[in-house]
């Protein structure tokens, strides 16, 4: 699938923007994902191999949505270090259309200043906080994105990632969701668990080679 393809579906700003940055085709997984309706707001589990495209089906629906004034996205990263890069990433490249803010802060406040923003980079215990607060932009929140969501699984941080989304299903019955992975063992029923559609595809740049070390020597399975 081209770039061309989708032309007529998404903002004219949004198109420019990631055909100036190299974009004429589609990877398999991103194909796969408009198949599905990602540009009609339905709700995604993306699990697919590392660097094979997940974070552009991200961006498309998150822009998507922006740009078309039917609300805000929320990028959940697990990390601090993770947001804080993925919030440098969304001003280099979307700066100029939208405004973009990291929430990452240790504070336990309702952070009004957000409410101006597009775009919200944070943590879970970040956005977990803003709900306690009842913050009131929280539901102009259109579009949630959940970066690493097999953390799910997590001892530590599960638990606080679980309770996040049932409450934002709940406060916000008509999100779209877009879990992204490389490594979930039960995607059918997570999936079915967020009410979304699984995509899983095993395409990736650089095809990986498993082998055994032996004597000095590589021997790869066929």
């Amino acid at each position: 699938m081209q770039f061309t393809d989708i032309k007529d579906q998404i903002p004219q700003p949004l198109y420019d923007v990631l055909t100036r940055q190299g974009f004429s085709e589609f990877r398999p997984s991103q194909e796969k994902a408009l198949d599905a309706g990602l540009l009609d707001n339905v709700s995604l589990l993306i699990c697919t191999p590392t660097a094979s495209g997940k974070t552009l089906i991200a961006e498309l629906a998150s822009m998507k949505n922006v740009l078309e004034r039917k609300g805000k996205a929320v990028y959940i990263c697990p990390l601090k270090a993770l947001a804080s890069e993925k919030a440098k990433q969304f001003r280099q490249r979307y700066g100029h259309l939208a405004k973009v803010a990291l929430a990452i802060g240790d504070q336990d406040e309702p952070d009004t200043h957000l409410a101006n923003h597009d775009i919200i980079i944070c943590t879970a215990e970040k956005l977990d906080s803003l709900i306690r607060h009842h913050a009131p932009w929280l539901t102009q929140i259109a579009t949630v994105i959940i970066d690493e969501i097999h953390l799910l699984n997590d001892a530590s941080r599960g638990p606080t990632l679980e309770i996040l989304i049932t409450l934002l299903r709940r406060l916000l019955p008509q999100v779209q969701l877009i879990g992204l992975s490389a490594t979930i063992g039960n995607p059918q029923e997570l999936a079915d668990w967020l009410g979304a559609e699984l995509i899983i595809d095993k395409w990736r740049p650089v095809p990986l080679q498993q082998g055994v070390y032996l004597d000095g020597q590589i021997h790869f399975d066929k």
